[in-house]
């Protein structure tokens, strides 16, 4: 009987190891197939993810080839649009897409020192190590920082000597910090949100007010540039070179006002097209009879503001860094200006000006009615109305059921003045920082 035992007592306990075994195995294998299901869900998300992004893109693109080239402001559809931008369902997910003007921020590879100071919590240090930066000589400047100084650090690398190819490429300047850089806005949504504004308690960190601190990011471009066109698409005419009679012609003006013109040509050309005014600068045209006369007749602030997006001092087909009055912020304009108190009040002016327009100022030579002529001759090689480089950013999630899942985001930087449209960056990630 004992041996009998025995052996049922041998074989109930290999049925139960048997057992643990077997469902070891079940436990294994329904781990790994939840696993290869999570997997594989997060695959095909990931590919959703892609594709409604790109659909976003594509979307805020399609809005910018169908947006009127004449001016570029606020109220165009590329900036206004929350029917065709916000929450676009598609299957099995959603997007958000937005556009921003890179023309409505300082272009980092030609503003001044003092515009750069003028920027919210620029210091002279790092405005020095930009501009080191950029230039192309290896001397320091008594802040800043040249080659010596990057091919010596614990993880070198070469500086540029040469214009910034992306807006990132500034956190490899010596003081520029992400805080600095990036701001409050991590998401680049325009919005403070709730993340954006607890302290240290969720990330990024922030000052708990109620207030959006946007970063550098927001204020500073290297795309943005102005073709040397009016709003017809004409070429300008350069007020350096053309003779009195295409002067006449080309710019509907009075020999008399032409003659002006040439007669008052410096030696070494025009440097701005505000070189024609001044304070002493009739404010209309001096002869009412229609009848033109022998004698230069000095340009008018009225025939100045009419002709103004027609004219030229440079021959080059593309200006670069020229800032877009009609989008520009007003830490924007105030840096524009140089800073201070006085730029930040003809900034507001500015603002308050262009939105009572429901286009927008169609020629910078609208300024002058809101601004002093010599505010204006301080700006004038710097503004535009009109822009051509666009980053539209993309956040697209999938739909889960009652939940959301996955998020992709993408930025890409479009020049929609090239046919087919110019992409000039891109990337594609769970973060665009």
């Amino acid at each position: 009987m004992s041996i009998k035992a025995d052996k049922k007592g041998l074989v109930l306990v290999t049925v139960l190891w048997l057992m643990v075994i077997l469902m070891a195995i079940v436990a294994t294998v329904g781990r790994n197939s939840r696993l290869d299901t999570k997997v594989s869900l997060s695959t095909t998300e990931e590919l959703r993810c892609k594709w409604a992004c790109r659909a976003g893109i594509e979307k805020a693109i399609g809005v910018l080839y169908e947006d009127l080239r004449e001016s570029d402001c606020l109220t165009d559809l590329w900036s206004d649009n929350e029917e065709d931008f916000n929450d676009i369902m598609l299957t099995g997910g959603r997007f958000t897409v937005r556009a921003v003007d890179e023309a409505s921020k300082l272009n980092i590879n030609t503003a001044t020192r003092g515009q750069l100071l003028a920027l919210p919590n620029m210091v002279e240090d790092v405005a020095d190590a930009i501009i080191d930066w950029r230039d192309k000589d290896d001397t320091p400047r008594p802040g800043g920082a040249e080659a010596g100084y990057y091919e010596n650090l614990q993880f070198r690398y070469v500086a540029r000597n040469g214009p910034f190819r992306t807006i990132r490429e500034l956190l490899m300047v010596k003081g520029v910090s992400e805080e600095f850089f990036f701001g409050e806005d991590t998401n680049f949504n325009g919005r403070l949100d709730y993340n954006e504004r607890d302290g240290d308690a969720s990330p990024p960190h922030d000052d708990e007010d109620s207030e959006l601190d946007p970063g550098w990011i927001a204020y500073l471009t290297c795309y943005s540039y102005d073709n040397n066109t009016d709003a017809d698409g004409n070429s300008r005419v350069n007020i350096n070179n053309a003779e009195e009679r295409q002067l006449q012609n080309s710019l509907s003006i009075t020999g008399s006002q032409a003659r002006w013109i040439v007669e008052n040509r410096p030696n070494n050309g025009y440097q701005s097209i505000a070189d024609l005014i001044n304070n002493n600068s009739p404010k209309q045209p001096q002869r009412s009879s229609g009848r033109d006369s022998d004698e230069a007749e000095p340009m008018d602030l009225q025939t100045f503001s009419q002709i103004a997006d027609m004219i030229t001092v440079s021959s080059e087909q593309r200006i670069l860094g020229r800032v877009n009055v009609n989008t520009a912020s007003e830490d924007v304009l105030t840096a524009l200006l140089g800073g201070g108190d006085t730029a930040v009040l003809v900034a507001q002016d500015i603002i308050a000006y262009r939105e009572g327009l429901m286009y927008g100022m169609q020629s910078i030579g609208e300024l002058l009615q809101t601004v002093s002529i010599d505010k204006f001759k301080s700006i004038a090689n710097f503004i535009t109305t009109r822009s051509n480089v666009y980053t539209t950013r993309c956040v697209a999630t999938a739909d889960r059921g009652q939940t959301d899942g996955l998020s992709l985001q993408t930025e890409a930087v479009v020049d929609r003045s090239t046919s087919p449209y110019g992409i000039l960056y891109w990337y594609q990630g769970a973060s665009l920082r």
